[in-house]
């Protein structure tokens, strides 16, 4: 919000640099965020008295002027015809600057040499009027700069106004916390309103049908209203907080806001059926044309104000083009009203209409400052405008808002949660700073009631941050918290999730983190059946939109749909991971079950493209072997994969199950054709997800370590001719479970099927390393637990070694 110092100074006295009261309102929660000096667009501007005029020899349509700037006497020719002699007038010298780059020179006009120009406002740029010279008040003093004259210098805060302090979105509202800060005193604005003898409720009426929306609507008449522009000084403080002047009556509505902080509305009577007020619900679909000339569809929630017949303006936010204030408006029916926060923020949304009023109302306004607003405005339209105004006003208060009143505080409350040492009077004289009504109690106890502009104030601790603010949060003490010697060991769910991530970044994935929330149309993309646990969506009582609406359930999706995002904007070989929690609706339970899940997906080439590196994709495998890399960096154990169907979004055939024991505790395989032609995926991808609160149930605390054997190994390679059924894992456990005290490893180092293998058949490979803890071993040693286990394998298997008929 933009706030004039000029302006400011209207209420209160500002003896202090800009600077320093900046520093103050940001200390006290008001944060400045740019201080701006305004200056006009002129220089060498001076205040001068016409002296005499004389015509011009050589021109009919000039004149010749002697004009006087404290010693100083200058002649100027001038072509307007508003001038006379003795009036004070704006002089830009020889040398002036005025806006649109224009340097006055000295030069001749007809012959007649003129020693500078009398000025307009409009060629000055602090008004719209061009018919003439600007005539300025005799109270000015000659040879004065004009800027300085007029006050037209100023410094305008840029200040940033939190959500809850609707107070302070006017310029009385940032008075007041100056006024709070400094110890004064605001200086309200009197109101005197001269009415006439015609009763208001002679000329309209105001019905309100859904005092819901509108608790409070308040209406004046001003008749025999002049519209014309409004004085220079209103104008030039409306520009200076960045609105437009139109005239004097939208800019006396606007001004009012600015200062007070209630938006108000000017209706053009004559355009009113029936003269009188409606306050109701839009029709569904019902069409209005806007002030801004735009036609809007309204929905049934919008809240209309209404004539007898017709809309005439959408509620809190802008008026109609059908009644607005024109050239030729006598007569002015003036609103002010209290409407229902939350549904002026729905139609402001729903409408695309973001307005000065809309975002005042959204936030609260004081419903007893309705009133006031309006007496203010009505006040300046009758003294601007030359209106005279109707005797009393329409107040329909079908719903009154009862105030907060009366809320409990002590001392030792404030102290205890500030961490201070402040005295019952120290905290008394704070909140009578703010403008609150307080009654001290017994042992520095107080009953407290907050202005009715405070609408943010409901509660104990609300009192206790306005003590914190005015007395200033630098001067609350610092203290660290005690804490014990037994430091927590760290949980076992702690250092897997630490030790996963460490081992992921390790092996080149980077960390992805998506919105817990997602769309259901994720269960129809990724293929899950209706009675998939994956569709037991959790929705979302306000959610941004349809894309955010349900809780997620997989971590597929969203990791999918970041790999989407990469891809087209040129981030092609990607590894990801994410660590989440996934949802899922439980019926009867009020909040649904929730299970941490570890995802990661794999798509483009194995390595950077570089010199030495050959163009070759990422597969299965690769996916397959980082999974086993981060499984062994948590010491899981009794993990193993199966080859099947596991999930509809993975490819069938080119998919497996991740097993703990005998229990699934994840998936992994190629992203399946049909999702990827879903989500316009280019680029063939593998993901897997594990649920980790399994995972962490098979991992091992601690390492355990054996001791580096000084005595060689032995190496046997046996290869096996198997079905294309019998996988790799089957031979290894029966390796295993028929090795002896001196088998260490077994590996797999071929697998190959093709030219010289019959058909349905494999070759597997076996390299199997013995050694002894305790001697050097001979081949005698080992050669009958070799022969075991060839054996066993032959009949667990139904293999047959190759190279042996």
């Amino acid at each position: 919000m933009l706030v004039s110092l000029r302006w400011l100074q209207d209420y209160i006295d500002i003896n202090e640099d800009p600077g320093v009261i900046a520093e103050k309102l940001t200390m006290a929660g008001l944060e400045v965020e740019a201080i701006n000096d305004v200056s006009p667009g002129f220089s060498r501007v001076i205040v001068a008295t016409i002296t005499d005029i004389h015509p011009h020899p050589n021109a009919d349509k000039l004149s010749l002027c002697d004009v006087r700037a404290g010693e100083e006497s200058y002649s100027v020719v001038c072509g307007a015809t508003n001038i006379q002699a003795g009036q004070r007038v704006p002089l830009a010298q020889v040398g002036a600057v005025i806006p649109g780059g224009y340097i006055i020179k000295r030069s001749k006009l007809r012959g007649i040499e003129s020693e500078g120009m009398l000025c307009s406002e409009d060629e000055l740029g602090i008004g719209d009027d061009a018919s003439g010279i600007m005539i300025l008040p005799d109270t000015l003093r000659e040879g004065d700069d004009l800027a300085a004259a007029l006050d037209l210098k100023d410094t305008v805060f840029d200040i940033s106004i939190t959500p809850n302090r609707s107070d302070c979105l006017s310029i009385i509202g940032i008075a007041r916390e100056i006024a709070a800060i400094t110890g004064q005193k605001v200086r309200y604005p009197s109101l005197d309103v001269e009415e006439t003898a015609e009763d208001v409720h002679d000329v309209t009426s105001v019905d309100i049908v859904d005092s819901d929306l509108c608790p409070r609507y308040t209406a004046r008449i001003i008749k025999n209203v002049s519209i014309k522009p409004a004085p220079a000084w209103m104008r030039m403080r409306l520009e200076a907080v960045g609105l437009r002047a139109i005239n004097n009556v939208v800019d006396i509505t606007n001004f009012v806001m600015m200062e007070m902080g209630q938006p108000l509305h000017a209706f053009d009577y004559r355009h009113l059926e029936e003269g009188r007020i409606v306050v109701r619900g839009a029709t569904e679909g019902e069409k209005f044309v806007s002030l801004d000339g735009k036609p809007r569809i309204l929905g049934k929630d919008t809240l209309m104000i209404c004539d007898g017949v017709k809309p005439v303006a959408v509620a809190g936010i802008m008026g109609g083009l059908n009644s607005e204030v024109a050239d030729d408006t006598e007569t002015v029916l003036l609103e002010s009203a209290y409407f229902n926060p939350a549904s002026i923020r729905r139609s402001a949304r729903a409408l695309a209409m973001p307005t000065d009023a809309s975002f005042r109302f959204e936030r609260g306004v004081d419903p007893e400052g309705v009133v006031r607003a309006q007496n203010r405005a009505a006040q300046l339209i009758a003294h601007c405008g030359g209106g005279s105004i109707c005797r009393g006003y329409v107040d329909t208060y079908p719903k009154k808002l009862v105030p907060v009143d009366d809320i409990p505080l002590k001392t030792q409350t404030v102290n205890e949660v500030l961490g201070t040492d402040m005295t019952p009077d120290a905290v008394s004289s704070i909140l009578e700073r703010l403008e609150m009504a307080v009654t001290e109690e017994a042992d520095g106890a107080f009953l407290v009631t907050p202005p009715s502009f405070r609408v943010d104030i409901a509660r104990e601790i609300d009192l206790v941050e306005e003590v914190a603010r005015l007395s200033g949060y630098d001067t609350i003490p610092l203290s660290l918290p005690s804490l014990s010697g037994n430091l927590d060991v760290e949980s076992k769910k702690r250092r897997i999730i630490r030790d996963l991530r460490n081992a992921l970044t390790g092996s080149g994935y980077t960390e992805a983190i998506n919105y817990s929330f997602t769309t259901p149309e994720s269960a129809h993309v990724l293929g899950f059946g209706n009675d998939d646990a994956e569709r037991r969506f959790t929705a979302i009582q306000n959610p941004l939109g349809e894309e955010q609406s349900v809780m997620r359930t997989t971590l597929a999706y969203g990791l999918l749909a970041a790999m989407k995002k990469n891809y087209n904007v040129g981030n092609r070989n990607l590894k990801m991971f994410e660590i989440g929690r996934t949802f899922f609706r439980t019926e009867g339970a009020e909040l649904p079950t929730e299970r941490e899940k570890l995802g990661m997906v794999l798509t483009g080439l194995r390595y950077d493209d570089s010199w030495h590196a050959p163009d070759v994709y990422g597969d299965f495998y690769d996916l397959k072997g980082a999974l086993e890399n981060i499984l062994s960096a948590v010491n899981a154990r009794d993990i193993s994969f199966e080859t099947a169907d596991t999930a509809p979004y993975l490819n069938s055939g080119r998919s497996g199950a991740v097993m703990a024991g005998d229990r699934n505790i994840g998936v992994i395989g190629e992203v399946h054709p049909d999702v990827m032609e879903t989500m316009e995926l280019k680029q063939a991808a593998y993901i897997c997800e594990l649920d980790l609160q399994e995972l962490i149930e098979y991992a091992i605390d601690g390492v355990s370590y054996t001791e580096v054997t000084r005595f060689p190994s032995i190496s046997r390679d046996v290869a096996y001719l198997v079905p294309h059924t019998v996988h790799c894992g089957d031979i290894e456990t029966i390796i295993r479970a028929h090795g002896g005290d001196f088998l260490e490893n077994v590996q797999v180092f071929d697998v190959y099927s093709g030219k010289g293998i019959p058909d349905g058949m494999k070759s597997m490979a076996f390299r199997l390393t013995y050694r002894s803890r305790e001697r050097t071993l001979t081949d005698d040693d080992i050669v009958s637990e070799h022969d075991r286990i060839v054996t066993a394998v032959v009949k667990g298997a139904g293999a047959k070694v190759r190279g042996v008929e």
